[in-house]
């Protein structure tokens, strides 16, 4: 188990408190370093064991004092500066961050002035009326404030699907790799691939379950054993509970479908099921047809299948339901009347087309970019270094002088290397849907995505529908602006979106940055039958980021999505032909 992401995090959590205290330089220094020790390939453990600080300092924005920091850790379980700081200012900085507005310095001001400490206190101090009284503050702030609580509470009672998606791989390769088992796999949301989770649900089948359980209870990966016993057992992995259900293999596919959900998708199959004299649950489909009590059991009547998945749709005459479409959102009647769609896969993408660089706010050149682009399969990839404007903060943006300097370098590489490299830019949408870039400088770029980063609050779609009508406008980024478990981003009327996307030949991006996943699975599936063209990106700041495309791909079979629906998915003329 590597210690990266809990190094990652005490890191950003010393930034916030730096920030808090109003230090400047530092805050901006520690999420750096935090960000590439969080993606780092190779676990700091390892590094610290071979090489002690200097191992540690080879990691990109890692210095000395870092460096020396996460040692700390890695020797102690503590960093004695962190600690030190939540002495003097004892908030729960994860808690009081998550709403939305409420910043590292928001609450140092508030801890200072009325000593609020945790989201409770937040809550009570806005309800008394007494934010507003803090100097800075005012009544709609505190409003704001007070509004966004509800939303930051639920948000940390789920885990992004990017935390949690690496703790199931991991510990399905374990399982899978004991004697006992004989098919192993995830169930619940994390195998519809929902953007956030509650917990992480795995299945194996076994004839000796409770070897299975000891041995997963007493796996070394795991952070402490909640329970075990019988068929189940639940574990801490990474912060993550992970619940294992062990099942005989007969029943493993029934049981698959049945915890993999959804709750709505269960039920309307059920209902299928009764209607032809079946009984469906986690052990199998049984024909209860000439049975006088059907209820009597769980396993009453003639067993007709359970031992795959296929063979319980099968059973009641469906096409087998790709996991990700099951939510009640017509893929029964689809499945029955044959017209589920070819879900994009992800050796379907050829290319990139929403990329950063240290030219703005990247940690890896142009050259580096597209080396491991290259190395990771793609024929293509566009720069999209960020462009100055609302929402942009630390002087990461290019003007347009220097947007005209970077296509040129950018060109300089398409001309060294085997795939090829569009000259692009992330522009900013302005409040009213202008774009932040000048158009003599957009009509030579090669792709422009253009992306909302500020005023996200209510509304958007005037916004929106004004930047994708822009003629040099080829992609609309992120479209809503959402963080997952941070703020909501716009509202939009998708459809209006998507029909004048679709009618200015603008791509709709799919952002695979597991904490935007933005379009959403319900806007995308309207913007798939709108006929709107969809992008999946990464938004990759460094060549770490490019497997990330998977989470993109499974938003885009949640929304329905098929390889001619997507742009990257076509080949390098036909993308070059898109954005003319």
């Amino acid at each position: 188990m590597s210690e990266n992401a809990a190094v990652a995090s005490l890191l950003e959590e010393l930034a916030d408190h730096l920030e808090a205290r109003d230090v400047e330089y530092k805050p901006n220094v520690y999420r750096r370093a935090a960000e590439s020790i969080r993606g780092h390939t190779v676990a700091v453990e390892r590094l610290h064991e071979a090489g002690g600080e200097d191992a540690l300092a080879e990691i990109d924005d890692v210095g000395e004092a870092i460096a020396a920091k996460t040692a700390e850790y890695l020797e102690t379980g503590t960093i004695a500066e962190l600690e030190e700081l939540r002495e003097e200012m004892p908030v729960e900085m994860g808690a009081l961050t998550a709403v939305e507005g409420v910043g590292p310095k928001t609450v140092g001001a508030l801890y200072e002035a009325l000593g609020i400490e945790t989201l409770d206190d937040l809550e009570a101090a806005a309800e008394a009326g007494e934010i507003r009284s803090v100097k800075g503050f005012g009544e709609t702030t505190e409003s704001n404030i007070l509004e966004a609580i509800p939303f930051a509470r639920e948000a940390r009672a789920r885990s992004l699907l990017g935390d949690a998606r690496p703790v199931a791989d991991r510990i399905v390769e374990f399982v899978r790799g004991l004697d006992a088992v004989t098919a192993v796999e995830t169930a619940g949301s994390i195998r519809r691939w929902r953007p956030t989770i509650g917990d992480v649900d795995v299945l194996a089948a076994s004839e000796d379950c409770e070897t299975v359980v000891e041995a997963f209870a007493g796996w070394k990966g795991a952070d402490s054993v909640i329970e075990a016993g019988g068929n189940k057992a639940s574990i801490r992995v990474d912060g993550e509970r992970v619940d294992l259900r062990v099942v005989v293999p007969g029943e493993f596919g029934a049981a698959l479908q049945y915890f993999t959900g959804s709750k709505a998708h269960n039920v309307a199959l059920r209902n299928r099921a009764i209607e032809r004299g079946l009984k469906l649950n986690e052990y199998g489909v049984f024909d209860v047809s000439g049975i006088d009590d059907p209820d009597a059991g769980q396993r009453v009547g003639e067993r007709v299948a359970g031992e795959t998945e296929a063979g319980v749709y099968d059973a009641v005459g469906l096409g087998f339901v790709p996991p990700e479409l099951r939510e009640d959102r017509g893929e029964i009647r689809a499945a029955a009347d044959g017209a589920l769609p070819e879900l994009i896969e992800t050796a379907d993408v050829r290319g990139d087309l929403h990329l950063h660089t240290t030219a703005s706010d990247g940690t890896a050149t142009v050259e580096e970019m597209a080396a491991a682009a290259a190395e990771f399969g793609h024929e293509y990839l566009a720069i999209a270094d960020h462009a100055t404007g609302p929402g942009m903060v630390g002087g990461v943006g290019l003007d347009d002088d220097e947007l005209l300097e970077h296509a040129d370098a950018i060109r300089a590489v398409d001309d060294e290397v085997d795939i090829d490299v569009l000259a692009g830019v992330e522009a900013n949408i302005g409040s009213e849907g202008s774009i932040s870039v000048g158009e003599d400088v957009l009509e030579t770029l090669e792709c422009v995505v253009a992306s909302p980063h500020s005023g996200l609050d209510g509304d958007g779609t005037d916004r929106l529908v004004a930047a994708v009508e822009h003629p040099e406008v080829d992609v609309l980024g992120p479209p809503t602006g959402r963080l997952l478990n941070q703020r909501p981003g716009h509202d939009v009327d998708i459809e209006r979106l998507a029909a004048a996307a679709a009618d200015a030949g603008t791509a709709l991006e799919i952002n695979a940055d597991p904490r935007r996943l933005d379009l959403r699975s319900g806007y995308l599936k309207a913007a798939v039958k709108a006929g709107a063209t969809i992008v999946i990106n990464t938004d990759a700041h460094g060549t770490d980021a490019y497997v990330n495309v998977r989470f993109g791909v499974h938003t885009a079979r949640r929304g329905w999505a098929e390889p001619a629906d997507v742009l990257n998915c076509r080949d390098p003329s036909g993308v070059r032909e898109f954005l003319g």
